[in-house]
């Protein structure tokens, strides 16, 4: 397949800002959100099985690490991708996936909401997305506002609100399942101040929750009309329970039968 045929205008502009907020990732402030968000995907990830599952930039860091699913690849324009491509024009199958993650994939594309709708293209009925991003609604936010556009990683990006982010999911026909809000404390670059805040990440997730600095989601798609086959096997072990002895007060043993 030519490369060109599924990079798109906006590849090198796209590459360039992931290349800028992966080296924030090594920062201590960057490395403070990174160890939050590993530890949410580890905990999103672990219970998806399937057999197809793919991640959606940042190469050098695994969000796939604790997924059983055996066929495991990253999709980027960055060096250290398995397969380069812009996140709009996936040469991947319709359907052919059963994970999708995308850490800060939105919000550092020109066009999310056609980020998105790729990913649930090339999901499978009842596969699962799980999604990173900066919360508007947060000091991270405010910070945001302040520093400008020309601040650099992660500020020139394209903060998206949850309550957008819920309304895309749901236009696509994605069900939320599990999501949280983390990362409370100001993004101070200085680590010893940001310890002196360290009391806010207990306060901020019991008083104030959704005011979190970044927030990870998963969300499963549903195709309305379809219904799912149940195996041969259960039915049969649901018919030998509804003919199982049951034992009487009098000693005797009778058998239940449900018709």
């Amino acid at each position: 397949m030519d490369r060109q045929s599924f990079v798109s205008n906006a590849a090198a502009k796209y590459n360039g800002e992931r290349a800028s907020f992966s080296g924030w990732c090594e920062t201590p402030l960057g490395r403070y959100v990174l160890d939050w968000e590993m530890r949410q995907f580890d905990n999103a990830v672990e219970d998806v099985f399937g057999f197809r599952a793919v991640q959606v930039g940042l190469p050098e860091f695994s969000f796939l690490r604790q997924n059983r699913i055996p066929f495991r690849f990253s999709v980027a324009l960055e060096e250290g991708a398995a397969l380069a491509a812009d996140p709009l024009q996936l040469p991947l199958a319709s359907q052919s996936l059963d994970l999708v993650v995308l850490p800060h994939a939105l919000e550092s594309h020109l066009d999310a909401h056609s980020v998105l709708r790729e990913a649930e293209r090339v999901l499978r009925p009842e596969g699962q997305v799980v999604i990173s991003g900066f919360n508007n609604a947060s000091l991270w936010g405010l910070r945001r506002w302040f520093a400008g556009r020309h601040a650099g990683s992660p500020w020139d990006a394209r903060f998206i609100g949850l309550l957008r982010l819920k309304d895309w999911l749901q236009l696509l026909s994605f069900e939320l399942n599990g999501g949280r809000f983390g990362c409370y404390a100001p993004p101070l670059a200085q680590g010893a101040w940001r310890e002196r805040f360290a009391f806010m990440e207990k306060a901020g997730a019991r008083w104030w929750p959704i005011l979190g600095g970044v927030y990870v989601v998963r969300a499963v798609k549903r195709v309305h009309g379809m219904r799912l086959i149940t195996p041969a096997w259960r039915k049969e072990r649901k018919r030998r329970r509804a003919l199982a002895a049951m034992p009487q007060k009098n000693g005797h043993v009778t058998q239940r039968r449900n018709d």
